[in-house]
């Protein structure tokens, strides 16, 4: 059918909402399925920056429906502030976006246990970004969280106070101090505007539109090396990042996947704490930072950096059963002599293997490397894949033929024209 899922297979911050925006006048829908603010999907165009948090990355085109499904978690203040920065720009979001009834609410209490559960960790910390997720997802597997649909209950204030509840009980657990009076009146404000909002049964909605053979994106946010099944865990999101978490968070049946459009940085960075087996604390590392502009989008934490890690790369692809990749970033290794690749993991024993390890906390790994030759030049003024250096093509074919996958598009730049496509390999 006609869904296509693209989705980030590292740790997150891979560029998919630059890709997104880029791909969208090819789709009549683009949706959400799982994640909440702490996701920053940034987008360039027109010499204006634009960072979206929960709203899916298809809002700024003309025509297309935008859909948060119900795997998204919502914080209702975070996104009034991101519906008032849409509106100097004219976006038609009255009738282009479109909320899952199903989809569950972020507290401002969810943001306190966050915050408080993550400083009783000490040193052990998970890195979170303290916006309440977590805690949100909790409430909802453990069947005690308030959906979008319950603010048009009568007895909506009546539920919240008894989930508000239980959460002082925690909170006073956890000994920590807080002050519920200064977020609760910006909550019950936001809530009001999010009623006013086109709130559906969007897993109908996306039923249809494929019935009618009309396109659907479906847009993920943090990556697949953040999954809560087959993560880094404990060092992990609350979600299912993958293609699975898809269906799950949208309402679709699975036969209705087309293409899993997967995307990855020429390098990697990691955002938190957690294992990060090529990461690099020494001045290559910080080189690359400073190129790529690594700091988070939603936090603004500088980012660790680290060479591309071919293993785990190969483990989300088959995780994801992706179908073509996306390059981003190739751009920041300009100026490097050499370019290393983890190939293949040294385990503790000498094994050498392309395998994750069960836990790469009590089983770390020694990254094997492999050196290629280095590019230079500004490459961000390109226009078409034969133009790019040839060590840098070099690159692309290195990691097509470990992955078995081609690389469908190459990003030299963060703005939405610096984007290549290979048609050759692109069907779409």
């Amino acid at each position: 059918m006609n869904l296509d899922v693209l989705l980030g297979l590292q740790w997150g911050d891979e560029g998919k909402g630059k890709i997104v925006d880029f791909l969208a006048p090819k789709y009549q829908l683009v949706a959400r399925f799982q994640g909440g603010p702490n996701a920053g999907h940034t987008l360039e165009f027109d010499g204006i920056k634009h960072v979206l948090h929960q709203i899916p990355s298809g809002i700024f085109h003309e025509g297309i429906q935008n859909v948060i499904g119900n795997g998204v978690v919502i914080d209702p203040v975070v996104f009034m502030k991101e519906i008032e920065a849409l509106k100097p720009y004219g976006v038609p979001y009255q009738r282009n976006l479109f909320i899952s009834k199903k989809a569950h609410l972020i507290l401002p209490t969810h943001r306190l246990l966050d915050a408080a559960s993550e400083a009783a960790k000490g040193k052990e910390k998970i890195g979170s970004t303290l916006r309440g997720i977590g805690p949100a997802y909790m409430d909802k597997t453990g069947r005690n969280g308030l959906r979008v649909g319950d603010i048009l209950s009568p007895d909506f204030k009546k539920r919240y106070q008894k989930l508000v509840d239980k959460h002082k009980g925690l909170l006073e657990f956890y000994r920590y101090e807080y002050d519920l009076n200064e977020s609760e009146p910006a909550f019950f404000e936001a809530i009001e505007q999010l009623k006013e909002l086109r709130l559906a049964d969007t897993e109908y909605m996306l039923s249809e539109a494929l019935q009618q053979g009309k396109r659907v994106l479906a847009e993920g946010a943090q990556g697949t090396l953040l999954d809560i099944e087959f993560g880094s865990y404990p060092y992990v999101t609350s979600s299912h990042t993958t293609t699975a978490g898809a269906c799950i968070g949208l309402g679709v049946a699975p036969k209705a996947v087309h293409e899993v459009l997967g995307i990855f940085k020429a390098y990697c960075t990691r955002v938190g704490s957690g294992p990060f087996p090529t990461e690099l604390n020494d001045e290559t590392g910080e080189a690359i930072r400073r190129a790529g502009h690594e700091f988070g989008s939603t936090t603004g934490r500088s980012r660790r950096c680290g060479w591309l890690d071919l293993p785990a790369l190969r483990y989300a692809c088959m995780l994801n059963g992706v179908t073509q990749l996306f390059m981003m970033k190739a751009d920041v290794l300009s100026g490097f002599d050499e370019i290393k690749v983890c190939t293949h993991y040294k385990l503790s024993d000498g094994t050498i293997t392309r395998q994750m390890p069960y836990c790469l906390l009590n089983e770390p790994v020694e990254p094997v490397y492999e050196t290629l030759p280095g590019w230079s030049g500004n490459i961000e003024a390109s226009t078409a894949y034969e133009d790019l250096p040839r060590n840098l093509r070099h690159y692309v074919n290195f990691i097509e033929e470990y992955l078995h996958l081609p690389i469908a598009l190459v990003s030299i730049g963060p703005d939405r024209a610096q984007t290549i496509l290979r048609k050759n390999v692109f069907s779409m």
